[in-house]
């Protein structure tokens, strides 16, 4: 008789496997981004576009029902389904969806989201340092032990950023981190594949932990919004390479 071995898959990395949901919002979306089904038209009827789709009309509502809530679509009872203008109409919920259609964005997305950064980035490590010098501390503390790998940049970095987002109080500049997490995970390693982003990236956090130190949190402000800007600049030095 066979018996499991559970050293037999310790190595083996394991993929979910997408539901016809997931392929159909995927396929769905992909037709709004290229133009298939264009902004401010109406969805075919539920009966063919389940067809095309090759779903079941009870999955296609459950799809239909998930990208209205994000923005994407605008349904009402008894009329076609209008495809929203996800730019004016989007929520939150669309930049999620967004960072598994990477081919598809428009130039300046990447761009306008670093825009973001900048504009709460200061704001949530103020807070930080006001509020929460002691745990920001503990929070750079890591950094000496980076390695100089992409990656490695990455991690650390959200992690940073997603915590002084967190201890700033502001649980609304948290869920706009959140909203963009994927895309950040799929972006940031190009950034942080530059060593002068990086050296400048560990400057900042050295210079963050200083200001912490001596509760200055107006200094704190002013370096994170530095590299955020810094990192916009470096992000349109790669796009033109």
């Amino acid at each position: 008789m066979t018996t499991y071995q559970p050293d037999l898959f310790s190595s083996v990395s394991w993929q979910s496997i997408q539901k016809p949901a997931e392929i159909a919002e995927y396929r769905l979306v992909s037709g709004i981004l290229d133009g298939t089904f264009p902004v401010q038209s109406d969805l075919p009827a539920e009966r063919e576009l389940a067809k095309k789709l090759g779903i079941t009309r009870p999955t296609l509502r459950e799809v239909l029902q998930r990208l209205s809530r994000d923005g994407w679509l605008e349904i009402h009872q008894g009329k076609p389904t209008r495809v929203c203008d996800y730019w004016t109409e989007g929520r939150l919920g669309v930049l999620d969806v967004l960072a598994d259609h990477l081919p598809q964005l428009p130039d300046n997305l990447i761009t306008d989201l670093l825009k973001v950064r900048v504009a709460i980035a200061p704001s949530y490590t103020r807070a930080a340092v006001e509020l929460a010098q002691t745990d920001v501390l503990q929070l750079l503390e890591p950094r000496n032990q980076l390695k100089p790998l992409p990656d490695s940049y990455t991690q650390f970095d959200w992690q940073l950023q997603h915590q002084l987002a967190i201890l700033g109080g502001n649980p609304v500049f948290v869920m706009i981190l959140n909203s963009f997490r994927e895309l950040f995970f799929q972006l940031a390693p190009h950034y942080f594949s530059i060593i002068n982003a990086q050296k400048h990236s560990m400057d900042y956090y050295h210079d963050l932990a200083e200001a912490a130190q001596v509760n200055d949190s107006n200094k704190a402000a002013q370096l994170t919004e530095t590299i955020m800007l810094e990192s916009l600049d470096y992000w349109k030095k790669i796009k033109l390479t």
